[in-house]
């Protein structure tokens, strides 16, 4: 497995991908998420490939098809003046097709990003997790990830 930035021709694999993981958003809060839609449209990806500050990497087979993705921000620190200024490493998205699971291409493409983020100077890496979505919270977990911190919600309707 190669892991390497995305470009233009893997556009339709990533929507395929973004497809499955907003399904199973969709499914765990559908109050929130529409089903049958993806995070990004092919004219947000084909933006997103130009911009630097949002790295988006592929894991790609043999034949060079894209069969994970992690989407990547670089961010700067602090939201606050009573923050240490810092840079962070956010991966907003992170997904494996489905019929390529458990192959640790995940764990491939979270280490990558890792090294990454180590080779631009961040400080950290951080992501969000959807409660609900066990899977996810233990993979990140056994990649070494704690709570940094947690957004709660009273629903008013």
């Amino acid at each position: 497995m190669k892991i390497r930035r995305a470009v233009k021709g893997d556009i339709d694999r990533i929507l395929a991908m973004l497809s499955q993981i907003l399904e199973l958003h969709a499914a765990l809060r559908p109050d929130i998420f529409v089903p049958g839609t993806t995070k990004y449209t092919a004219g947000d990806l084909e933006t997103m490939l130009q911009d630097d500050r949002k790295p988006i990497y592929v894991a790609a087979d043999e034949e060079d098809t894209a069969v994970g993705y992690v989407f990547c921000q670089i961010r700067e620190q602090p939201f606050t003046n009573t923050m240490v200024p810092f840079k962070s490493f956010f991966i907003d998205d992170l997904c494996v097709d489905a019929p390529m699971r458990g192959q640790h291409i995940g764990e491939q493409l979270f280490e990558y990003a890792k090294q990454e983020a180590a080779r631009l100077g961040c400080y950290e890496v951080t992501l969000n997790v959807w409660q609900g979505n066990d899977a996810a919270e233990r993979f990140y977990e056994k990649m070494g990830m704690k709570t940094k911190e947690r957004q709660m919600e009273l629903i008013l309707q």
